[in-house]
């Protein structure tokens, strides 16, 4: 029975006690409608369901389990019970702080005011990538329709260095906010659509700022989007730190009906906060991961300002080689990236 119906016929308190009554009882969905409940409450400034919401665990499972009770990305079905009045309240609960939205004429340089560029190739990415970044326009600039262009070329440039891994012939972009902009916790959310082809690994990441004084992972970093061209219709969010460092604490989810993520643009987001991060795609969450989980030997390292990322890897450990059906140039486009506060009351 899902809690949302029963609840959005029932007025005041008496919804809570209900809410209660059905998260004792040991539902999962009424766990995340008790949570998302509460947050509209708050919003709206008329109550707290605090003392509920804390018995909901730390977080989701990982692997299969995750898929299972993952977000459908592109589905528009309306909000209705519960989660319609959360979503309603939600925006007053967020203040926007920082923002790229990429408006410019073609060929224009992301802005320098807010990100720097990484260039060059391995051996420094640590992930036997093909790729060699540049901060030419081919690869990295605006379109002149609102978007940013990352874009990966199959090219080789003179000067070119990729360490001995790969044929070296592969060009593409990576630009970064640090010593620009950095921040802990609040909503932090891209509109991507990523590219198409075996071996392409688009991303939208953090690193902690202290990166030039920690090494990672003491530093932490939470991917808040990866996907790979060998796996279209999955989205991957993770946190690496100390004892998680390989695979991290990861979470993914696939799209409803099989649908590629690259046959449209998608909101990826996660929502941190101290002890806790969530992951959402197209508004909807699809896993978190929590200091509470953590095992002995582990550490929870996210706590303090975080510098963003976005780039577009090919080729290497995770995503594989591109292959004869990677199509090139193939462009990673970014409709914006928004930071969010929470509102203080």
């Amino acid at each position: 029975m899902r809690l949302r119906r029963f609840t959005a016929k029932l007025p005041g308190v008496a919804a809570l006690l209900a809410a209660a009554a059905v998260l004792i009882a040991g539902s999962e969905t009424a766990r995340e409608d008790v949570t998302a409940l509460g947050a509209g409450l708050r919003a709206a400034g008329t109550g707290s369901l605090s003392d509920i919401g804390s018995l909901s665990g730390p977080g989701t499972p990982a692997g299969p389990a995750a898929v299972r009770g993952g977000a459908a990305l592109g589905s528009q079905r309306p909000a209705h019970g519960v989660r319609a009045r959360a979503a309603a309240a939600d925006p007053a609960a967020w203040k926007l702080v920082w923002s790229d939205e990429f408006q410019g004429p073609a060929r224009q340089r992301p802005d320098g005011a807010r990100w720097v560029f990484d260039r060059g190739g391995e051996p420094q990415w640590g992930n036997h990538e093909w790729q060699y970044y540049t901060d030419r326009p081919e690869n990295v600039s605006l379109d002149g329709h609102g978007h940013l262009a990352l874009t990966a070329r199959h090219e080789r440039l003179r000067g070119m260095r990729c360490g001995g891994v790969g044929p070296c012939d592969i060009t593409s972009g990576r630009i970064k906010t640090k010593g620009r902009f950095a921040r802990a916790y609040g909503r932090f959310e891209a509109r991507i659509k990523v590219p198409r082809g075996k071996g392409t690994w688009p991303a939208f990441w953090m690193m902690g700022a202290d990166s030039d004084r920690v090494a990672w992972p003491a530093n932490g970093e939470i991917d808040v989007m990866e996907a790979l061209g060998r796996q279209p219709t999955t989205v991957h969010g993770a946190v690496h730190g100390p004892g998680y460092v390989a695979q991290g604490i990861e979470r993914h989810t696939e799209p409803a009906r099989g649908r590629s993520l690259a046959d449209d643009f998608h909101t990826y987001r996660v929502d941190w906060l101290p002890g806790k991060i969530t992951w959402y795609v197209d508004g909807r969450p699809y896993g978190s991961a929590s200091a509470a989980q953590l095992r002995r030997g582990q550490k929870w390292v996210f706590d303090h300002p975080h510098y963003l990322l976005l780039n577009l890897a090919v080729g290497g450990d995770w995503p594989g080689p591109p292959d004869r059906s990677t199509p090139f140039p193939a462009p990673m486009l970014v409709d914006y990236v928004r930071v969010y506060a929470p509102e203080r009351r």
